[in-house]
């Protein structure tokens, strides 16, 4: 298992970094697809996957997407998409009444939103000024802190931080993930300083990853607690040794917006 893990967990690596040093097209046709699939695999977790009510979040999602790569950083155009999802979402709930049940409806739109809206960032990200190395800290904050929490929470990992939703997690370990974040933004922005011929600074991007990491813990325990809710191990198994993409891109789910909005305030 750890083997199939960690290949596939390279070849992730691999393609991540690929996407995202192209941009462009490339970067937005994979994470729409990314996006559709996670979707789907929420809406598995309360049967809405291939139903009108799920197709609906699928449309809204596209919607959303097109319209992004039209009028990236059109931000009233973005909520006006969201807004018309809600209206088609409930327009469903409402003609088919009393096929689908409330919780089925929020779900669906809450989807749109946690995987489709939430992923996009990544692709606002890329698109700002020194977007290709900013974007890398999505990824360093949220796998940088998963791994150095997992480290350290194996060696000295005593105190519970949420026993009935993760028992293996601990408050050392979490402690230990926010430090190594910062650890590697600092270093990461040197890296970049030295060889990619930026100047930033290694404070702002240590700063970055330690809010970065807590905020991809919330994310990491949000799916969590979704999974424990509806008694599920994992929400799919395409990446092997993973699950599906809302296992392994959790906590990116919630990085990846506050990595823009910071780089937008700090940088």
């Amino acid at each position: 298992m750890f083997k199939t893990r960690l290949l596939s967990g390279i070849v992730l690596v691999i393609i991540a970094f690929l996407t995202i040093y192209s941009g462009g097209y490339v970067l937005w046709t994979t994470l729409a697809l990314v996006s559709l699939i996670g979707l789907r695999e929420l809406y598995q977790v309360v049967k809405c996957e291939k139903n009108p009510l799920g197709i609906a979040g699928y449309l809204a999602a596209i919607a959303y997407y097109v319209v992004l790569l039209a009028a990236s950083g059109n931000f009233q155009l973005q909520v006006m998409v969201f807004i018309a999802a809600l209206v088609a979402v409930m327009a469903v709930y409402v003609f088919s009444f009393p096929k689908f049940k409330s919780d089925q409806v929020t779900m669906v739109y809450f989807g749109i939103l946690y995987v489709a809206v939430m992923l996009s960032f990544i692709y606002q990200t890329r698109n700002l000024e020194d977007g290709l190395f900013l974007v890398g800290l999505v990824f360093l904050c949220s796998w940088g802190c998963d791994t150095c929490a997992y480290c350290v929470g194996v060696l000295i990992g005593k105190h519970k931080m949420a026993p009935k939703l993760s028992p293996k997690k601990s408050i050392e370990g979490a402690v230990g993930g926010l430090a190594g974040a910062a650890l590697l933004g600092a270093l990461y922005a040197l890296a970049i300083n030295r060889w990619g011929g930026t100047t930033v600074s290694p404070a702002e991007f240590a700063l970055i990853c330690f809010v970065g990491g807590m905020i991809s813990m919330i994310g990491d325990l949000a799916a969590s607690a979704i999974k424990r809710d509806h008694d599920i191990k994992d929400y799919g198994k395409l990446i092997p040794g993973h699950g599906g993409i809302l296992d392994r891109f959790d906590s990116v789910i919630f990085t990846a917006p506050v990595i823009y909005f910071m780089a937008m305030a700090i940088m």
